[in-house]
């Protein structure tokens, strides 16, 4: 069986690799354009490029998926399957060409959370279970027949960095186990509710993550993990953006205005809220390096006062 791989972050290599240590033969890795990055702007190559070069795959970096010289080389490859892990939307001249179909793999259990950023999403939301789901290609976005399913756990304090990186391997397990199925010729195809209620994962844009230390504690607590560690969520400190990544949260009564930040300037930073406090575990100060509480408060020995609208 000829497979086509298609993939750009880090997200996309284990699903790669679990593919290529079975044995299956990748006839193309198909991944975004090398980019400038850095203060250098260095073009820089995708996760994916760099595992296929180093494992000699033919690559593909295409900037237009309908122009006519790449769909000639697509068709000339004579693919079997097209495998896509965090790759862009095709158009349909591409994911209609191969017989056994074009096969994703999505961060959530469809069909809610379909979108850009369906593990945010359900962090924020306070989910206690999250997972992953193999559907076919369609023209609407993640909307396709579901094949297979994994479940797990998200952890009451976890972010979802945390939860990404978990879904990184267990995704990878969960496309090895469809392609397998899909080889075989014994798979379900469930088609996904065209009707319902369904949960929403659009882009996470920077203006979204400002945090409003009005919500209650659990709703605060969920929003900074659901945004860690990027794009992550952030307040204004004394005329400085401050980042938070990690949290715990206390819940109690207090009398303290919201947005009140108690500390004892060695090894505690709480930051009131409606119903509690939210107890800074990992920040990052503009102009400063990513830190813990007692590093940053050791070396920070101004007044902390959020700025207030």
């Amino acid at each position: 069986m000829k497979i086509i791989f298609m993939g750009t972050p880090e997200f996309a290599v284990p699903s790669l690799d679990i593919l290529v240590q079975n044995g299956y033969e990748i006839v193309a890795v198909i991944t975004a354009t090398d980019k400038p990055a850095g203060r250098g702007q260095k073009l820089s190559q995708s996760a994916v490029k760099k595992y296929a070069l180093a494992h000699n795959l033919p690559i593909l970096q295409p900037k237009n998926l309908k122009s006519r010289s790449f769909i000639r080389q697509l068709k000339q490859l004579n693919a079997d399957l097209q495998v896509v892990v965090a790759f862009r939307m095709l158009p349909a001249v591409v994911f209609e060409m191969p017989p056994l179909g074009c096969v994703n793999l999505h961060g959530s259990l469809l069909p809610n959370y379909r979108g850009a950023a369906p593990i945010n999403w359900a962090v924020i939301n306070g989910e206690a279970e999250s997972g992953l789901t193999t559907f076919f290609i369609e023209q609407k976005i993640d909307t396709g027949k579901m094949i297979f399913q994994s479940k797990t756990p998200i952890g009451d304090n976890e972010t979802a960095g945390q939860l990404h990186d978990r879904l990184m391997y267990l995704g990878a397990e969960l496309m090895l186990k469809t392609v397998k199925a899909i080889e075989s010729g014994d798979y379900p195809q469930t088609a996904q509710p065209k009707i319902g209620d369904f949960k929403a994962a659009p882009k996470l844009h920077k203006s979204m993550c400002e945090i409003d230390w009005t919500q209650d504690t659990t709703t605060l607590h969920n929003f900074i993990r659901g945004l860690s560690p990027y794009p992550a969520a952030f307040t204004k400190v004394n005329g400085k953006i401050l980042k938070i990544f990690q949290t715990e949260k206390i819940l109690s009564e207090h009398l303290h205005q919201v947005g009140t930040i108690l500390t004892d300037a060695e090894s505690y930073l709480h930051i009131a809220s409606c119903d509690g406090f939210i107890d800074v575990k990992m920040l990052q100060l503009a102009g400063k390096k990513r830190m813990s509480t007692p590093d940053f408060l050791r070396g920070y020995k101004k007044e902390l006062k959020i700025d207030r609208a």
